[in-house]
């Protein structure tokens, strides 16, 4: 059975991940490939649970390496017990983030070492790396206020702008230097427009399979 492809969604909090990732299912079922949908951290009941303790307002201090192995993981739990038999069984996998959040939350926003995620990364992918990576980009500072119109945010929406502001912009730089792998959209247009730049770079992705 032909391997299915690995898509991953990124973007700060407030780019339209959730909306859009439906919006992507449908594009991808019409093509006549069975998808499964699923998120960082997250994607398998252990893993939830590790998302659950990652996400809450605790009272005890999360250090910044604790919160960088909890993400990687969970991880490890999402790619054996999830993406991995959806591929092999030749589902299309669409995941809510994966390893470049790492890279721009705990990477450049958190100032954690890059060399350090990476070797993390080399452990616990085995060399699985996604098929495509679509970042929905936006200023900080509009992802900010459409997160605060959700209504309360969990502990990894609760940070300065200046954080999503870094988080950003190490998103940016992963894209320059992926080129063959990032495909950058502007979520700050009205979601028609989004989803129409989506669509256009599905058909050439759909073209080039």
């Amino acid at each position: 059975m032909e391997r299915g492809k690995f898509i991953t969604v990124e973007g700060i909090e407030g780019t339209g991940k959730s909306t859009n990732i439906e919006f992507l299912t449908s594009l991808i079922a019409a093509q006549g490939y069975e998808v499964h949908c699923t998120r960082e951290p997250g994607g398998t009941p252990m893993a939830e649970k590790i998302r659950a303790l990652l996400l809450e307002h605790g009272h005890e201090p999360l250090p910044e390496i604790a919160e960088l192995l909890l993400f990687f993981a969970s991880r490890s739990l999402h790619l054996q017990n999830a993406i991995v038999p959806a591929l092999e069984a030749g589902k299309w996998v669409i995941c809510d983030r994966f390893t470049d959040a790492s890279r721009a939350y705990q990477g450049s926003g958190r100032g954690l070492d890059l060399d350090r995620i990476e070797r993390l990364a080399e452990w616990v992918q085995d060399g699985l790396e996604p098929d495509l990576t679509l970042l929905l980009d936006a200023p900080a500072e509009v992802g900010m206020q459409r997160a605060a119109d959700r209504g309360e945010a969990d502990r990894m929406d609760s940070e300065e702008l200046a954080f999503y502001q870094r988080v950003r912009a190490g998103y940016l730089t992963l894209a320059a230097m992926h080129p063959e792998r990032f495909v950058v959209v502007d979520a700050s247009q009205p979601l028609d427009r989004v989803q129409g730049s989506i669509a256009e770079k599905m058909a050439r992705f759909f073209s080039n399979k």
